[in-house]
Formats: C-alpha cells, structure tokens, sequence
C-alpha cells in the first residue's frame, strides 16, 4: 500500500473546466440581480466526485473579503480576465457551512443555493434554486447549518398586519413561528403610533425576521406612514424585513391551513369546521390574518412531516415586563456592546454571558428567552425563586445534576425535528437511547433533594419529578428497541452499527470480518516474534545507556530520549497517601462551597413585592457584569427609592465617576429579580415593575438619516408616551445632542413631567448641575452626586487634582471635571491649557448660569465666598435665619422687576440695559433697607466686603 499526501486551498480551486463555459456565463447574467448589497447571498453547488460550492459576480467579492479576508482567491472567469470577466470564489463544503452560519445568524442575510439541474455532463451551466433561506426561516438548511453545533438561539419569524390606520392608536395582529419546536403562536392588542407594544413583543420573542405587506408606490397614505414607522422599529431591533404582498394577509385559508398543521386533540374526530371552532385564537379580529401570510411564507402545508406536528398558543403581553430595543442594549442584556454586528455573546460581558451556566444548548436558549421576558406575577416569581433557592442550598444534588446529567443532554429540539423529518441517523438515535439512560437516576437525584421547605419539595415535585416520570415512562419501550438492535459495544469506538444477529445478512458479514480480523492479528504476532518485541508493552527499539545503571531499589517506569522515569516503593506509599487524603479533602471542602461563595460573591434573594405597593431599597448594589471583570475593584452603592418621597433621583458628578454604571445596575437587578434570579447586593426589596424604559448613549444613526439628537429625542418620546407610575426609567446625559441651552430646556421639561405626571421611579444622570433646582420644586426629587476627591493645586477652579471614589451620597456635584478627564486621555498640553483658560474666562464673566423656571436666582456669589465676620458667631440663629429670608425675597423681588417672573433667564454681561437694572436696584433698595438696618447679621456681612 502507498500513501499520498497533497493539499488544496479554499477559493483555489482548478474549477476553470467546469466553469468557463459561455453557456454558465450568459446563464449567469439573465439572473435576477441579487447581492449581499440587497440582503441576499447566493450560493451554486458543484457536485461531481468531490464537491464543493461556489459564488459569482458581486457575492464573490463578498465572500472573498468577508470570509478569507483577501482578493487573491478571487478568479475571473470568460473573456477579459480581471478587466470583464465573472468573479468567482470557490468553496469547500465545509467552509460553505461556516459561512452559511454567519450569513443567516450574524450577518441577518437571505441565502440561496442552486443546484445543477439534471441532465447535465462535466459542465454544469443551467441551475435550478433548490434551497432558500433567511434569518427567521432555516428549515430547509437546518441540517446543513448544524450537522456539528446546536442551535443557540431560536429563529423566530413574524408576520405583522396593522389592522387600522390614522390616529394616535393602531389595531396590530401578529403571529409568529419557532420552527425548531414546531411551536405557532398569535396576539391581538392595540398600540400607539410609536408601536411600543410591538416593539415589547419583538424584544420578548427574539424576533429574527418580520413578514410585512408592501405598501403603495406614493407612500404617502396612512397606512404607509404607518408602515414606515413600524419598519423603523423593526431596524432599530435588528429585524430582517420581508416584504409580501397584501393579498396574502387574509384569513380566507386559514380555517383549513390550521387544522392539518395542529397536534391531533380530542375533538380531532370532529368535523373540520367543528375543529376550528375549538380553536380560540381564530376568533382574535386581526391576527389569524398575519397567521395565514406566516404560514404561506414558511410553506407549512406543503411539508407533510408539518401535518399534525405544530403547538398554537396566545401570547399576552400584559404576563411580561415590557422591553424595547434601548433597554435591551442599555442593561447589557444578551449582546455586548460594540459586538452587535458580530453576534457574539462573550462571558461577563452581557447578563447573558455572566448567568448561563447551562449545560445544554435548549437550556441556554430557555436562559435567554427569560432574560427578555421577566415576570410581572409575583407567585410565578416566586415559585422561581424557591427553586433557585433549592438549587442553590443543595450543592452536592446541583453538581451531580450539572456534571453527571445535564453535560451529556443532546439537544433534544433539534433531534426530535430530525426524527420528524425522517432524516434521523444511527447516531441520532444513539444520542437520545443515552438521555433514556440516564433518566431513572437524574429522577433518582431529584427525589433526593436536600430542602427543609415542604413547598419548595412540592415545587420540584410538580416542575421536574412529575413530567420525567411520564418521559420514562414514554420512553421506556424505545430504550428496550435499542438494546435489542444496535451494537451497543461498538458505541465505546465510535461506531454505530446494527447487531449482526438482528438479521441474517449482517451475520454472515459479521462472520467474514472476525475472519479477517483474527489473520491481521495473527500476522501482527508473527511480527512480534520476528523482531524480538513484546506487543502488549509500549518499547522503544533503543535504551538510554543510563537505565543500566539503576539498581534494584528503584523502579523503572520507562525511558525516552528525555530521559528514565522511575519510582520509589516509599514514593509510591506516599502517592497512594496522597490521593486517599486529596479525595477526603475534596468531600470535606464540598460543604463548606457555599460558606465562601457568600463571603466572596453575595447574591442574594430580594424581596419582591407586588406592582404599585412598594419601595426599590438596594444595600451595597454591585453591576453584576462589571464586577467580575478582570483588575476592577467594584465599589457597592446602596439605592433607596421610596413612593412619594425619594422617587425621583438626579445624579450628578465628574466624568467616568460611576453615574452610567450606578443607573444601569439598578435596571439590571429590577430584571434579575423578576425573573426569579438572585441579585448581587446584601440585601433587596423590590416592586414588581411593567416595564424598564432606557435613554442611555448616543449612538449615531447618521447613516439611516437619523441624527444622534433625533435618536435621542424619538427614544425619549417612547418613554413619555409608554411609562407608566409602575414603570423604571432610566435616563443618561439627556439633551447633550443640542445646543447648552435648548438641551437644559428640554432636560428640565422632561424631568419635570416624568417626577410631576409620570410619577414613575425614575434615575435620571445629568451634567446639567441647575436641573437640581428641581428639587425645590417637587418634594420627592432627591439629589445624589458620585464623590470626588478634590485637593487645589493653586488659585483658579480648574487647577486641582481629583480623584474619582465611584460612591454615591446625598447631595449635589457643581462640577464635570472634564478638563481632568481630557488630561487622563493625554490631550496635547497646549490644548488643555487653553481649554483652562477660556474655562477660567467664562466662569469670571459668568456666562452660563441659568435660573429654573420659578426658582431663586442663581447666583455667582456664593455662601463659600462670604468672608467670616468678626463677631458673627455671637448673633443669635433666629436673627441669622431672618436675614437669609430678608435677602433671599431681595434677590427675588430685583430679579422679577428686571427680567420678569417666572421666565427662563440666562443671566450674562450686556442683558438689557445697565441703567435701568442699576435704577431698579436702587428702589429695591430703598424699599428694602429699614429691614436690612434692623438686621445684625445682614450688616455683618454688608460689611464685610
């Protein structure tokens, strides 16, 4: 026998015989012109003795630059070589999958793939569309996609129909499709004209495609702008748009469609018409028409492995907290920041990442789905807790069923579709037999719960002991069809064959091959013999002149070129010690797992309360991601947020001082509670919450034609129009999109009617410093400010240094520090002492300063710069209050006479005329200066200038 060895690259295929024919070429060009321009990638499959796949025209390019990252793969093919001819980039099976995957799940792309059409020689050119595919529609390349991996996450496809147009409330039916589960579901609700209601759903379903109709060539109609703005939502949620046209949302086929697709059921003996009668969501006004145009896109019907298969549920929105695309991002929820387009979710980085310890791909998959759908019933909250909490204090039950149960669990939802599809293999069948195995003692651990709560037993009783029994149960017959068929000895190597006494011929062949199998053995004994080798030890045919000189006492384990290995009997007592000690030591340390985890990493279980009745009460609050990651010493903040006292919080403070990350924790622990999951704090109370609502970031849309403000601004509509007193809000640097003084405005006005109308709990971060006025207004607004520590470097403001302690405390922050921060980015020295300089010059023109809407005056003397008085601290408090009130309605009164009541002022050099403000002074004076004589302290301090 001889060996050859030889290599071929990806995308250097020799494919010039098979491709070069004119009649591939002009086959080709006729076409319709498709790219990944346009959303769609298309792919030839070349089948021959060794197969392979390829691109043309503007996919090879593609390809060439997405997937091997140079142009060197690509050849050009016809007349004119690189200047006229066809691009094209050749592929091997194997690669064609990796970059399958990507197209449809990272990339959010539409695949097709041709096929030659039959008939044909060596040189294929005429093909025919054999597959197409899409974000949200993988069933007719689900084996080629996953032949090797699991499916991670679900693809969920919708179809939306907007039942009425024009006016600020809509009529939206929707229905949607988990084909891996073979799961249909419906909803009918009104929404408004921001769709925030489909928005929700969209994010709770992990929506990957959306089937809309067309609308008309004008798009100037209702229901076009409607349209519009539904596409705009759908983009902003990373949803693959597919347009169908509007003939197709009708129900008139639907009466028929859903019958033959649904799970046969007692009253499947009824006439068709009984049938859908007993079909409930057939009675929804508008969806059943989006389900008629999901059907016809997916092709259900056509598929006879479909009939009888799927599940039809209603999906109620109001049984879940309500989330949109900005809190999904602002919270960090599945998706890293920054990694978006690439889809990857990296540990720690999201709560996704940080809390999947799951062992199975439909475990992670149910992970994700909860992270977007939390609770809002308090006794199915509760009933997650509990059994987290079972889990949690049973950590021998937790680590058996982690280590010895879940690790060899297949993915049950992708076999089960296989063997639907009569496409399962012998390996399939293997992986399912093992799960049958291994359920009498995953039941047997689960009996052994360790709890000393009687509801938390009847809890894992009802969850998980009640529904194995029946699988066992159910399954028990197929574990006996396997043992009694497969050779399950030759599962050990790999193989996965049928025993040879299942059937006469394959014990015949069974005999020849222990024929054979017996002469190789027998001549590979005479080779033994022959070279003077012992076959059943591991030799080399030379030794080290050194193991020669081992004596007796030692024990020689073998030798190499590195050297002799060998033992001692009092080292090899002392290695058998050794392990009987390590294996006590590993029991013991078992139970004392739990003591440490609480001193090093506190989780806890909060309290969760019902919706409207309760306080936010977090002490030492972590970020649950930010704190695991690697040299951050996370620094613990308490949050108390208490109805008609402390619901509205403003926080001020320096740049990179911890206000972004003290404002998303909170939003990320009120998720975490209401989806059953410890929260990293020492202890916790919170309300059940209808929905968290993020205005956080200013990510640009530019090249959608959206700028950064008019983002800024359309997501803070969403949550004026959304919220609700039961709802979170979060909000980062608002109004920073615009000029100084239109973004104070429009901070201000926000605020206000959140904290006035609203009245939701609400942390709003700011750098706008006079928007703390607020609280002088609203009794429940309440100040908080991260802490620097600031020690003067010399006379003006801006020469201090400042360290940041990441703590909040009550109180207000007057100052940004961003001339710091731009030394730590090492900004040019001449840039950051020209930016003191002029820094300097604006705050002694005192430019800048705003006055709140019916507020004081803001004032540039301020209590810091009074000078003490000799013998001020002999006057009485009384007096000393009296004379604060004596100026303060001084102020007052100068100010509404010189630039009107209850105006927004900006007070700087050249306002009005200086005259007539000095003239106004003076009979503010006179009227004022009998009190003013008659008050020591205001002498006092009259003096002191």
């Amino acid at each position: 026998m001889a060996l050859m060895y030889g290599k071929e690259k990806d995308g250097e295929q020799d494919v010039a015989d098979q491709t070069t024919d004119p009649g591939f070429i002009s086959f080709f060009s006729k076409l319709p012109a498709k790219s990944p321009e346009t959303g769609t990638l298309r792919l030839f499959h070349r089948t021959g003795a060794d197969p392979y796949y390829a691109t043309y025209g503007p996919d090879a390019l593609f390809v060439a630059q997405h997937t091997f990252h140079t142009n060197s793969v690509i050849k050009y093919l016809g007349a004119g070589g690189r200047a006229a001819g066809l691009p094209s980039v050749t592929l091997k099976v194997s690669i064609a999958q990796m970059l399958l995957r990507e197209a449809l799940t990272v990339k959010q792309l539409r695949v097709e793939i041709w096929e030659p059409e039959p008939g044909q020689g060596k040189k294929c050119s005429k093909f025919r569309l054999d597959k197409e595919a899409s974000p949200g529609n993988l069933q007719e390349v689900e084996d080629l996609l996953f032949v090797d991996s699991d499916i991670l996450s679900a693809p969920i496809v919708m179809a939306i129909k907007i039942a009425s147009s024009g006016g600020k409330l809509k009529t939206v039916g929707v229905a949607f499709a988990d084909t891996s589960v073979r799961q249909l579901g419906v909803a009918d609700f009104v929404d408004n004209d921001l769709f925030s209601n489909t928005e929700s759903l969209i994010i709770q379903l992990s929506v990957k495609e959306a089937i809309v109709p067309t609308g008309t060539t004008s798009g100037t109609t209702d229901r076009d702008i409607d349209l519009n703005k539904l596409k705009a939502v759908l983009d902003r949620c990373g949803v693959v748009v597919s347009e169908r046209k509007p003939s197709e949302f009708t129900a008139k086929n639907i009466a028929d469609d859903i019958p033959r697709l649904l799970k046969p059921s007692p009253a499947s003996n009824a006439s068709s018409a009984d049938a859908t009668m007993t079909i409930p969501e057939l009675s929804l006004p508008t969806a059943p028409s989006a389900l008629s145009a999901l059907i016809l896109y997916l092709s259900l019907t056509s598929d006879p492995s479909n009939h009888g298969s799927y599940t039809l549920r209603t999906h109620d929105l109001s049984q879940y907290m309500k989330l949109d695309a900005s809190a999904l991002r602002a919270l960090n929820l599945t998706e890293a920041p920054g990694n978006a387009s690439q889809g990857t979710t990296t540990r720690n980085t999201t709560l996704l990442g940080l809390l999947n310890k799951c062992k199975t791909a439909q475990g992670t998959r149910l992970l994700g789905t909860w992270l977007k759908q939390p609770l809002v019933n308090l006794h199915e909250i509760r009933k997650r807790q509990n059994l987290v909490e079972t889990f949690f204090e049973d950590t021998n039950t937790r680590r058996t069923i982690q280590d010895d149960y879940m690790k060899v669990m297949p993915d049950m939802h992708r076999l089960s579709k296989r063997f639907q599809k009569s496409v399962a293999s012998l390996e399939d069948v293997v992986r399912v037999y093992q799960v049958v195995i291994k359920l009498p003692g995953l039941i047997e651990t689960l009996e052994g719960v360790q709890t000393e709560k009687e509801e938390h037993s009847a809890l894992v009783e009802e969850i998980y002991l009640t529904p194995l029994r029946e699988y066992e149960a159910t399954l028990a017959k197929y574990g006996e069809m396997v043992e009694q068929t497969l050779d399950l000895e030759e599962l050990d190597n790999h193989n996965y064959v049928i025993k040879p006494d299942y059937d006469p011929k394959l014990q015949e062949l069974a005999a020849k091959l222990t024929k054979v199998r017996d002469g190789l053995d027998k001549e590979h004994r005479e080779v033994g013999r022959d070279l003077d080798l012992e076959l059943d030890k591991k030799l080399h045919l030379e030794n080290s002149q050194d193991a020669k000189s081992i004596t007796k006492k030692y024990i020689e384990l073998g030798t190499n070129k590195s050297g002799v290995f060998f033992t001692t009997r009092k080292l090899k007592d002392l290695a058998e010690d050794f392990k009987e000690f390590s294996q006590n030591y590993t029991r013991t340390q078992s139970g004392l797992v739990k003591e440490v985890v609480n001193i090093a990493y506190v989780y806890v279980k909060p309290k969760v309360i019902e919706k409207g009745s309760g306080n936010l009460v977090l002490v030492e609050s972590r970020h649950p991601c930010l704190e695991v990651q690697d040299d951050v010493s996370f620094i613990a903040n308490d949050v108390e947020m208490i109805k008609g006292k402390s619901e509205f919080h403003i926080i001020t403070g320096p740049n990179m001082g911890g206000k972004s990350t003290y404002i998303r924790q909170v939003g990320v622990i009120a998720l975490m509670a209401q989806i059953g999951c410890y929260v990293p704090c020492t202890e916790a109370q919170v309300p059940i919450f209808d929905s968290i609502l993020c205005r956080v970031g200013a990510g640009d849309s530019q090249l959608k034609g959206v700028s950064t403000f008019m983002a800024e601004m359309l997501e803070t509509a969403t949550i004026l129009r959304s919220a609700t007193k039961d709802s979170l809000i979060i909000i980062d640097e608002l109004g920073r999109g615009t000029s100084t003084y239109d973004g104070f405005g429009l901070a201000w006005a926000i605020s206000e009617h959140i904290a006035s109308e609203i009245r939701a709990f609400c942390l709003f971060a700011t750098h706008f410093h006079e928007l703390t006025a607020l609280d002088q207004q609203i009794q429940h607004v309440k100040n908080l400010h991260v802490v620097a520590h600031v020690t003067s470097t010399g006379k003006k403001t801006q020469d201090r240094d400042i360290t940041l302690l990441y703590k909040v405390e009550p109180g207000i922050s007057d100052q940004s520090f961003g001339i710091h921060v731009a030394e730590l980015a090492n900004f040019p020295e001449n840039v950051v002492k020209l930016a003191k300089r002029k820094a300097d010059e604006l705050e002694d023109f005192g430019i800048g300063k705003f006055r709140a809407p019916n507020t004081r005056p803001h004032l540039t003397l301020r209590c810091e710069d009074l000078k003490p008085v000799e013998g001020a601290d002999a006057i009485p408090s009384e007096v000393t209050e009296e004379g604060l009130k004596i100026m303060e309605e001084f102020l007052h009164k100068w100010s509404s006479q010189t630039y009107g009541d209850g105006e927004d002022v900006i007070m700087s050099e050249g306002d009005d005329d200086p005259e007539a403000q000095v003239q106004q002074l003076r009979k503010c004076m006179d009227e004022f200066r009998p009190r003013i004589e008659n008050n020591a302290w205001l002498q006092s301090v009259l003096s002191s200038f």
